[in-house]
């Protein structure tokens, strides 16, 4: 690496299921579904607030403060409708 070679932060959303270099190859190759992991990390968080004892509304209202370009029905959608399997 050059001295003026800026080097590349990597935000591995999902460290704890794959290691960084994995995902970096997989992002590298456009085998990342950026919404898909954005959902994914949205009804993690849901699950640590409700755990926390934290109304349902109050949690999403917390996600939205996050990500507050989504509606309050459409992270509500995201919580409750778990993610369709796909039959390969």
């Amino acid at each position: 690496m050059s001295e003026f070679e800026i080097p590349k932060t990597l935000n591995n959303p999902l460290s704890h299921l794959i290691s960084d270099e994995i995902f970096e190859l997989l992002e590298s190759r456009g085998l990342i579904h950026e919404r898909a992991v954005r959902d994914y990390r949205i009804r993690m968080k849901f699950k640590t607030l409700r755990a926390q004892k934290i109304r349902t509304g109050d949690a999403i209202d917390s996600l939205r403060e996050e990500y507050p370009y989504l509606q309050f029905d459409t992270i509500r959608k995201i919580v409750h409708n778990p993610p369709k399997q796909v039959n390969v």
